[in-house]
């Protein structure tokens, strides 16, 4: 199948384009280097410099590839504080690139769509872990765009008969050894730490330690980045059997802050410290997913379930790379 991966250049999608080829796909990737890295790409795939908020280059895309099959949507605005101060670049724009994309998508005669959506869709959930048929309370506007372009693929499968999987996933981690997270600013837990291991950052801050866990700190769900694009892969080839999905992907454990810390510890040989400080506004105490639903229609097993594995993982292409792809 011939795959279009858009934000191919980013972390999940080049992971998850890397993951395509070894399987015997084709894939195009459309980024606009705005967060992703050229370097990130895999040969294999064919490159289009582009961008979503530009439907006549999107169209562009379709017309030199007439045989795209599938389309996997990475490209996204994605940081959850930054929607906070900026609502409409995440309420406008991501709904907008999307609407581009699906217009000029069933123009070209794709049935099959795979939505990179988010758990930020389920800021208060009622029931632990969360399944698919908890709630929808976005946390931001970022999680309010992804339900906003989830809502859109629920009109287009009625008009256009579109396909679709939306994947709302929790905390991607880890990395291949030569393709990894290089992302500016760094948000996300495990590589802030193996930064502090690398000496390129004094300590870790941990907000909060105070919480209704085992040791007070905020417990998240980490789910390997291949495990992800092996979902992404399993969804697409079911779209057809199975119809329209959408499945909440995570571990079904969850780790605290602290243990992460720890596990890094033990995997760097590093001291790490770590500074408290008080809470963040918003942050729930436990979030983590059942992702009963896929393993049991689709078959998907997690191949990299512990803690340690994931951060070893990370902690190979950190080393390698300490500055990301400039380091390429």
């Amino acid at each position: 199948m011939k795959i279009l991966v858009t934000g191919g250049a980013g972390y999940i999608g080049s992971v998850t384009t890397a993951e395509l080829i070894r399987t015997g796909h084709a894939v195009v990737v459309l980024d606009n280097l705005y967060q992703g890295h050229r370097d990130a790409v895999h040969p294999g795939a064919a490159f289009v410099e582009a961008d979503l908020a530009d439907p006549a280059a999107v169209a562009r895309v379709f017309a030199a590839h007439p045989d795209i099959e599938g389309i996997m949507h990475f490209a996204s605005y994605t940081l959850v504080g930054e929607s906070m101060a900026l609502p409409l670049k995440y309420l406008r724009d991501n709904l907008v690139n999307a609407a581009n994309l699906l217009e000029a998508a069933v123009g070209a005669g794709v049935r099959r769509f795979i939505l990179s959506s988010t758990a930020n869709l389920f800021d208060d959930p009622a029931r632990m872990p969360i399944d698919e048929h908890e709630r929808i309370v976005p946390g931001s506007p970022y999680g309010e765009s992804k339900f906003f372009i989830e809502r859109l693929l629920h009109w287009f499968e009625r008009i256009h008969g579109l396909r679709h999987a939306c994947l709302r996933y929790f905390n991607a981690a880890g990395d291949l050894p030569d393709v990894g997270e290089d992302h500016d600013p760094e948000t996300h837990l495990i590589p802030l730490v193996l930064q502090v291991a690398l000496g390129q950052r004094p300590h870790i801050a941990v907000f909060g330690d105070d919480y209704p866990t085992p040791d007070g700190t905020c417990v998240r769900d980490y789910i390997h980045v291949v495990d992800l694009a092996q979902a992404h892969i399993l969804a697409m080839q079911a779209l057809d059997r199975l119809g329209s999905r959408k499945y909440n992907l995570g571990n079904g454990q969850g780790f605290s802050v602290l243990e992460v810390i720890e596990t890094a510890r033990r995997v760097t040989g590093q001291p790490i410290p770590h500074v408290v400080g008080p809470r963040r506004a918003g942050d729930p105490a436990v979030l983590i997913a059942s992702s009963d639903a896929i393993r049991a229609e689709l078959g998907w097993v997690p191949r990299y379930p512990d803690l340690a594995s994931i951060v070893e993982s990370a902690w190979a292409w950190h080393r390698a790379h300490p500055h990301g792809y400039a380091d390429r």
